[in-house]
């Protein structure tokens, strides 16, 4: 498994985002991405994610170049590859910690485990195994951050991706997340994940910076 981006770039009505960004990232990998608040981290990561479509260059998953895709296939593809652990959580407020979790679970027509009995299990895995039953307006950022993560996890993905994973969160909990983010590559997985933590910088393989409008080594 690997994913490579091909110089990839992004405008919106003329105005250049990213610009000729390349790179590939193989099994067990992790890449950092580091640049100012509001230039363009989130946008590089939703296309690699294939959240968003990019103006130009393009994305490559194992082979498969994601634009050359129909949307039904990319969706598939995304669905079964890919992990995400957003910025702001986006957890659903009528549903229960367990039930944020299996989530992505129920989009999927064949699975090898049991959505909730997995859910549980990765709550539990990180530390949550007394709020599996909580709503998230009963939970703290910390906790939210974990949920979101066991969300990211569910599905069993070969590609994290992960916006700002660590903010807001004091030391217990930054060091909680960090570690099951990295447990992820470190099992063969490939971690992509834009910071300012110093430290989850420090603990990626490769570290990419803005330079003008082009993340580059």
């Amino acid at each position: 498994m690997y994913i490579e981006a091909i110089d990839l770039g992004k405008s919106y009505d003329g105005a250049v985002v990213i610009e000729h960004t390349s790179f590939r990232a193989d099994e067990g990998e992790s890449f950092a991405f580091s640049s100012p608040s509001g230039s363009g981290k989130s946008t590089l990561l939703s296309m690699l994610g294939l959240l968003l479509d990019p103006t130009s260059g393009s994305v490559v998953v194992d082979g498969q170049e994601a634009g050359a895709l129909s949307d039904d296939a990319r969706s598939d593809l995304r669905l079964r590859t890919f992990g995400f652990v957003f910025q702001h959580t986006q957890l659903i407020g009528s549903l229960r910690a367990w039930e944020n979790v299996a989530t992505p679970a129920r989009f999927a027509a064949k699975l090898d485990f049991d959505p909730e009995e997995r859910a549980k299990q990765l709550l539990c895995e990180l530390g949550l195994e007394d709020r599996q039953n909580h709503y998230p307006f009963q939970l703290s950022i910390g906790q939210k951050r974990r949920v979101a993560l066991a969300r990211a996890l569910i599905m069993k993905p070969q590609i994290l991706i992960a916006d700002e994973p660590t903010n807001d969160l004091d030391s217990s909990n930054a060091a909680s997340v960090t570690e099951a983010l990295f447990g992820h590559a470190q099992r063969g997985g490939i971690l992509l994940y834009a910071t300012h933590d110093q430290q989850l910088l420090e603990r990626a393989t490769r570290v990419m910076r803005l330079n003008g409008k082009a993340f580059e080594f």
